[in-house]
């Protein structure tokens, strides 16, 4: 979705919604699927007998693959092409020009597009087929608010968060400023006592969640991840820690602006040995188009490095695959982009090392799979491009900053406090929304 928002507002269109009801109850069954009769409605004479579906239900494990089935078969007959990198997208396009982009969730439908009347089309035919409730304007979705005016979109998950501070206990704590400090280093085995692994599974697996509008909660959320078994109690403080630094940024999104010039810009990093137990390295990565970011990641390698530019050339490499995967989705959006996507890096001999094969005895070892950086160098696909280690992004996916530090690449990030007024009109639509989905 993050795709579809950096688009939408870069080209200052509007994201519409479409709620379909009983989406499940609507997918026909390829296979045969029996059930027992229910109780209080057995046929008389007839007690050893099964009823045969041909239509899915819900808690069926069919049921989500019936419905996508459905919806694709239909959407193909309206002559819409769905996108090969990504299963749920779709796009039409006219002779004159106009474009509408779907994009499907279960029961949610998101739509947007350059033409009134393809996009009233769209709206009609699909309500005259299923049985769909308009909701006008997207402004929540899986839990996120959404903001649109004409020169900007911002998306933000503050209600959730809320909900996260309420849950755990933790909504009159004192806040905190950063999410880690840049003393803090943790390991497996740091000699406290254990701590409850599954109120610690509850409490990453919604920082997680959150970092889909939060990046700055990317790194902290990603290293916790790693002692997901047997967590101490200082895993425990640690996570706390970050739940109090979402109380203290509870109004911040990420805001995409229009902009005239927008290209596909990435960023890549590293922190080599990150890891204190089997010293490991992390990679990061961030994209942009135009203005806030809208695809990152913070992820710990799979193998050792054996020098800086080796865990810079790993990340490289990871962040070449996403690059590959956003380029098919804007050339499905329409928007193909000739020129070679630039990757910003801070290592020169990472760069070196992507550009140059006279290195190749100092990268033979490396899994091949990684070098997929230099077939996209020689194919224009990426160009490797130097940038000092204050203008990169995605350090702060790598590792504990410094609070200045981290404040200014939250906010080159597009990270933002949403205005109170904007706010307070965005919690009373969703609230308007819950209470017209309940009746």
């Amino acid at each position: 979705m993050k795709p579809l928002h950096q688009w939408q507002a870069q080209k200052g269109w509007k994201l519409f919604q479409l709620d379909v009801k009983s989406a499940f109850l609507n997918g026909v069954l390829d296979e045969e699927v029996y059930v027992e009769q229910p109780e209080g409605f057995e046929l008389k004479n007839a007690g050893h007998k099964v009823y045969k579906l041909r239509k899915a239900l819900y808690g069926l494990k069919q049921a989500p693959r019936a419905w996508y089935s459905e919806i694709d078969a239909y959407l193909s007959m309206c002559k819409f092409k769905r996108s090969i990198s990504e299963a749920t997208l779709y796009t039409r396009s006219d002779n004159k020009g106009g474009l509408i982009i779907v994009s499907i969730y279960v029961d949610d439908i998101v739509y947007t597009g350059n033409s009134e009347m393809m996009l009233i089309e769209f709206q009609r035919e699909r309500m005259q087929r299923y049985e769909m409730s308009d909701l006008g304007l997207l402004h929540h979705f899986l839990g996120m608010g959404i903001l649109q005016t004409d020169q900007r979109v911002f998306i933000h998950q503050s209600k959730y968060a809320k909900s996260l501070l309420v849950k755990f206990g933790l909504e009159d704590f004192k806040p905190v400023s950063i999410t880690l400090p840049t003393s803090e280093r943790l390991k497996k085995m740091d000699g406290s006592e254990l701590a409850d692994e599954g109120l610690y599974g509850k409490i990453v697996g919604s920082l997680l969640y959150l970092t889909a509008t939060r990046p700055d909660l990317m790194y902290a959320a990603s290293l916790l991840t790693r002692f997901m078994t047997n967590p101490t109690k200082k895993h425990m403080g640690v996570a706390r820690r970050v739940l109090r630094y979402v109380q203290g940024t509870l109004n911040y999104g990420i805001e995409y602006v229009k902009d005239n010039y927008a290209i596909l810009i990435g960023f890549c990093d590293a922190n080599w040995a990150g890891s204190e137990d089997d010293s490991i390295s992390t990679s990061g990565y961030a994209f942009s188009f135009g203005s806030g970011a809208f695809s990152w990641a913070s992820v710990k390698q799979n193998t050792v490095a054996l020098s800086t530019a080796e865990a810079e050339y790993v990340s490289a490499s990871e962040a070449t695959t996403q690059a590959i995967w956003l380029r098919f989705v804007l050339d499905d959006f329409g928007e193909m982009q000739t020129e070679a996507t630039p990757l910003f890096c801070d290592n020169m001999s990472a760069i070196s090392m992507a550009k140059n094969p006279v290195f190749h005895q100092r990268t033979r070892h490396i899994n091949k799979r990684y070098h997929i950086i230099r077939e996209a160098l020689q194919e224009g696909v990426v160009d490797m491009k130097f940038c000092r280690s204050e203008e990169q992004l995605a350090d702060i996916f790598t590792k504990a900053l410094p609070k200045v530090r981290f404040n200014q690449l939250r906010l080159k990030l597009g990270v933002k406090l949403i205005d109170n007024e904007e706010n307070e009109e965005i919690e009373e639509l969703g609230n308007f929304l819950v209470l017209v989905l309940a009746v």
